[in-house]
């Protein structure tokens, strides 16, 4: 019993001089270091985020994304929102975080509902809404660790559940609603044809 006291005195006395080896202390957080590190390196080396990057330089740095809106009103928002399934598999399967996916599927819902507005209103607003660039921020920020974009994401998180399920009721009232506009369009031209 007193050799182990006169041992953690020495020890003690030998972190306090600096001649204790404190190495022991610090391996498990290394090791965590090290893990981390190299999840990242794999996640960035993966095939799925280059893609979000490409996407996202090609949909909202060249504006594919509006114009596309805005050559195939309804339509093209939903051909375009597509592509954000490379986004949504990196944030579910590779960072592995619910709020981040989440996060994920709110801004291209929003970037849908906003582009369905009709009269091109909603394209001209695409072009300001970078719902591409958006996630990939998010996911970059996971990926590096950025401690900012975590804890807004995570903060964040039920309210964006809620939000989702408001713009899915908001897109199908908006798909209704252009559905209508298109029938009285047709409507009319087909009565105005038809008179001649």
């Amino acid at each position: 019993m007193s050799e182990e006291m006169q041992s953690n005195r020495r020890r003690r006395a030998q972190q306090n001089s600096g001649r204790y080896n404190t190495k022991e202390k610090d391996q498990p957080e290394q090791q965590r270091q090290m893990k981390k590190q190299q999840r990242r390196t794999e996640i960035e080396r993966s095939l799925s985020y280059k893609v979000t990057k490409s996407v996202a330089k090609w949909m909202d740095r060249f504006y594919l994304d509006a114009i596309v809106g805005f050559f195939a009103p309804g339509i093209g928002d939903m051909l375009t929102s597509v592509f954000v399934f490379p986004f949504i598999y990196v944030a579910a399967c590779k960072v592995r975080s619910l709020p981040l996916t989440l996060a994920v599927i709110y801004n291209v819902l929003r970037d849908v509902a906003l582009g369905l507005i009709p009269f091109w209103i909603g394209d001209i607003v695409d072009v300001f809404n970078r719902s591409f660039a958006q996630n990939r921020r998010l996911i970059v920020g996971f990926v590096e660790d950025d401690k900012e974009v975590i804890q807004e994401v995570n903060r964040k998180a039920i309210w964006t559940g809620i939000m989702i399920i408001l713009f899915c009721v908001a897109i199908y009232y908006l798909v209704k609603f252009v559905a209508y506009l298109g029938t009285l369009i047709a409507d009319f031209f087909s009565n105005l044809f038809a008179s001649f």
